[in-house]
């Protein structure tokens, strides 16, 4: 089946600092340095302008490599990656950072985020300092964080002065995260979802199944569409073509109240991924 999106470009997010971030990305999670090439590509093609990655991810030079074989304006695509937790600190965060630039071969950098907060090292505030002085120099255009919880975001903010723009967290309909949503929410942090379709268990949920029965779509369709009306920023995954094009394809449809109702009733705090209070 061929998928073709009705829209080349998907609605941004104004962002605290000002600058605009598409609100549907394209992850390059697991994806190997074999695949990152094409599946950027393809995502390139179909109409993405987000593309998000990470330094423990290992595909960074290839996601640069796609992105300038692409040959689009530096400014027409976003692209952010993550410090890796062993790098945290002032200065090793400046080293990792030229390293992570070296092999995207940017000049700048959209958005960097503090990948988890590690709070046994107990390093993520002298690393969102350096953040902090990178987007002085003009390196990073905005700054964020990763699986950080309450506690580590008002840490953040009052010892900083500075709110981050983005919080990237687990966040799909079985782990739904609604009282960090809420926090991020008063404190004009952004959103955005990592495994956004719950590695595929929830999109055999009968609940997703029967929406988009009702409404004519896959189920990753109805998944990515929910994120979009919570008003998450979403970053789905797939090295095939057809799901890649597929996931983009979420702007012709809405869901009524009733269906989101119906997958809000799906949130059963289930995370898939490590907890933030004990990755180290």
């Amino acid at each position: 089946m061929t998928f073709k999106s009705e829209s080349s470009a998907a609605p941004s997010v104004v962002l605290n600092d000002g600058n605009v971030i598409p609100k549907l990305g394209f992850g390059v999670f697991q994806v190997s340095t074999d695949d990152a090439v094409a599946a950027v590509t393809k995502a390139l093609e179909v109409g993405y302008r987000s593309i998000d990655t990470a330094a423990i991810y290992g595909n960074e030079a290839e996601v640069g490599r796609a992105i300038a074989e692409f040959g689009l304006p530096r400014d027409e695509v976003y692209i952010t990656t993550k410090l890796w937790n062993s790098e945290q600190g002032y200065d090793s965060t400046l080293r990792a950072f030229d390293e992570s630039m070296t092999k995207l071969g940017l000049d700048y950098l959209d958005l960097y985020l503090i990948h988890w907060p590690c709070p046994a090292g107990d390093r993520y505030v002298d690393t969102f300092r350096a953040f902090q002085a990178l987007k002085s120099q003009g390196r990073i255009r905005s700054i964020g964080v990763s699986n950080f919880n309450t506690d580590h975001l008002e840490r953040v903010i009052a010892e900083t002065g500075e709110v981050p723009v983005v919080n990237q967290i687990e966040l799909h309909p079985y782990f739904a995260q609604s009282e960090l949503r809420a926090f991020h929410a008063e404190r004009g942090i952004a959103t955005e979802a990592w495994s956004p379709l719950g590695q595929g268990a929830e999109l055999k949920d009968p609940v997703i199944s029967e929406i988009a029965q009702q409404t004519g779509r896959t189920p990753a369709q109805v998944v990515i569409r929910w994120h979009l009306q919570l008003g998450n920023i979403v970053i789905p995954k797939s090295v095939t073509p057809s799901r890649i094009e597929e996931n983009f394809d979420v702007f012709s449809f809405e869901l009524s109240v009733e269906q989101m109702q119906r997958i809000a009733a799906l949130d059963n705090d289930t995370r898939i991924g490590g907890d933030p209070l004990e990755i180290n």
